[in-house]
């Protein structure tokens, strides 16, 4: 089509100086036989006048007519240009809105799943932080209770050892000292039935 435009052009330009010569010549016969007065002349001119302006009308009715369907023709050929351009753009953005629809879904399930690891990270820090707390107030009631045990056998020792010493008579030995002697005699004993079964 590119191609063939400058040669349409120049035959396009062609006929259409054939045609204005056409007319030119008409025009030059008819005014060269008007000053004869012959009507032989001016009828021979008036003719060829006519012959001249109807065989260049025919040209131009031609050019027009060419031209009409080249410009139908390119038309057509623009409308299917178009009209596969738009078959294309139509494959690409229906291309395009698959793809974008795809990674949206993909997207909303990746945020779904996000956010229900959050929800469930929250849930273990809340049940986390309610044990410590439980754990924390079981430390300071178990601490609570062994500082009233420690009191406790504070005063209970307290008052054995008043006792003890109430009950201990000067000059004989003490509980702590009967309690060695008692220690040695049994070591004792247990020594001599280990000789005894060796003889």
């Amino acid at each position: 089509m590119a191609a063939a435009t400058p040669q349409r052009r120049r035959q396009r330009s062609v006929r259409v100086t054939v045609a204005v010569l056409l007319l030119s010549v008409a025009t030059a016969v008819v005014v060269v036989a008007l000053p004869t007065q012959s009507s032989f002349w001016l009828s021979l001119a008036s003719v060829g006048a006519i012959a001249l302006s109807w065989a260049a009308l025919r040209i131009m009715w031609t050019e027009v007519l060419q031209s009409r369907q080249e410009s139908a023709r390119e038309r057509a050929a623009t409308a299917n240009a178009y009209k596969s351009l738009y078959a294309e753009r139509a494959a690409d953005h229906a291309e395009f809105t698959s793809v974008m629809t795809e990674r949206l879904a993909e997207s909303t399930k990746v945020q779904r799943e996000l956010e229900h690891e959050v929800v469930t990270h929250q849930r273990a820090a809340v049940e986390s932080a309610a044990k410590l707390t439980a754990t924390t107030d079981e430390l300071k009631s178990a601490q609570d209770r062994v500082a009233e045990l420690e009191h406790s056998l504070a005063e209970q020792r307290a008052e054995a050892d008043e006792a003890l010493t109430e009950w201990i008579v000067p000059g004989e030995p003490s509980v702590q000292a009967l309690a060695e002697w008692e220690a040695d005699q049994a070591n004792a004993r247990h020594r001599g039935v280990e000789q005894t079964e060796t003889a």
